[in-house]
């Protein structure tokens, strides 16, 4: 092996134990917890290695929601192939959805409520939010009326997507009683799949 490869590996390795680091961290004391001099502390190494690595907290949050995205459309595909019917997928895709947002809240927020410097909706955005977008979008295919177009299809996995996504966060934030999740749910499915 080159040193110049095990360079690339051991920086590479280090990216990763930055960004799982702030995962941790904001998970276990939230967003804000965050700081460079914090992930420093916690990586065991210093500020400026954490520079040359990330701009600075934006930029890890960035790479964080990136590495949230894969992980989110992974669990959406599988939930979608698994799935017996269009109908059934449509479902567990949400359910997989919600409860991603509920078991990692400090990730679904640097994902989708916290401002980051990621393009979305754009030919520019990383291939992972593509990726977790795509996976809501072939939920919803079958679904679509005939005569409906690929345009139709992106506004209508928007608002399938707006739908979720509200639902997990008014929740979160307590203005939906938690205990009506489901049959919230069940509405938005049943209205959305006719």
């Amino acid at each position: 092996m080159s040193i110049q490869t095990r360079r690339e590996r051991e920086r590479a390795e280090r990216e990763r134990l930055i960004i799982r680091a702030a995962r941790e961290l904001a998970e276990s004391e939230g967003w804000d917890a965050v700081t460079t001099r914090r992930l420093a502390q916690e990586i065991e190494y210093s500020q400026p290695v954490l520079y040359s690595h990330f701009k600075g907290k934006g930029a890890i949050m960035a790479a964080v929601a990136i590495e949230g995205c894969a992980d989110l459309a992974a669990e959406l595909r599988t939930a979608r192939t698994a799935a017996a019917d269009p109908h059934r997928a449509l479902a567990d895709v949400g359910a997989v959805y919600t409860g991603f947002a509920e078991r990692r809240p400090a990730l679904y927020d640097v994902m989708f409520t916290h401002a980051v410097d990621l393009p979305f909706a754009t030919d520019e955005a990383p291939p992972a939010l593509k990726e977790a977008f795509g996976e809501l979008r072939e939920a919803v295919r079958p679904l679509l009326r005939e005569g409906e177009t690929e345009a139709d299809l992106e506004t209508l996995t928007e608002v399938f997507w707006g739908g979720l996504h509200g639902l997990v966060t008014l929740m979160r934030d307590g203005r939906f009683r938690s205990e009506h999740h489901d049959h919230r749910m069940a509405l938005l499915l049943d209205r959305f799949s006719r």
